[in-house]
């Protein structure tokens, strides 16, 4: 029988969270957080109003999860910023998208914002920026219950 590794003794206190608003784009993230070219991820801050404790901080180690919650990545936050939408740069964007198309990262952005809230331009973003720590792929987990 194989033995398991429990990650929340191996990074205690770690949260959970997937990338996306299915499995495949859950995926193809995922990927490109494995290829080193995605180094971010932004959601509008309304998205923390209900759960604070889900807002990123600096220096804490999360759990990036497949779409069928089994663990994939573990990232830590290296920096937090609030920005407008319209004031996002060309950095940022291919730091989220994974490569550089602003105008691309404009509309999945745009469109992923829609699923959720009524968009506005103006409104207030949060990226998180992370490094890699750890790709899960071939470990064994212990399941959670």
């Amino acid at each position: 029988m194989p033995e398991y590794e429990d990650l929340q003794e191996t990074y205690p206190g770690a949260g959970t969270f997937k990338f996306g608003h299915d499995a495949e784009s859950c995926t193809a993230q995922i990927n490109l957080v494995r290829r080193g070219t995605k180094r971010a991820i932004c959601a509008a801050l309304a998205d923390f109003e209900g759960a604070p404790e889900a807002m990123p901080v600096v220096g804490r180690t999360d759990i990036v999860a497949h779409w069928n919650n089994t663990p994939a990545l573990i990232v830590k936050t290296v920096k937090v910023q609030e920005v407008r939408y319209c004031d996002v740069n060309t950095n940022m964007a291919a730091s989220d998208l994974g490569r550089d198309e602003f105008t691309a990262w404009r509309k999945a952005t745009k469109a992923a914002i829609k699923l959720d809230h009524k968009f506005d331009p103006e409104m207030l973003l949060v990226f998180e920026f992370f490094q890699l720590i750890e790709d899960l792929d071939g470990r064994q987990i212990e399941p959670r219950s």
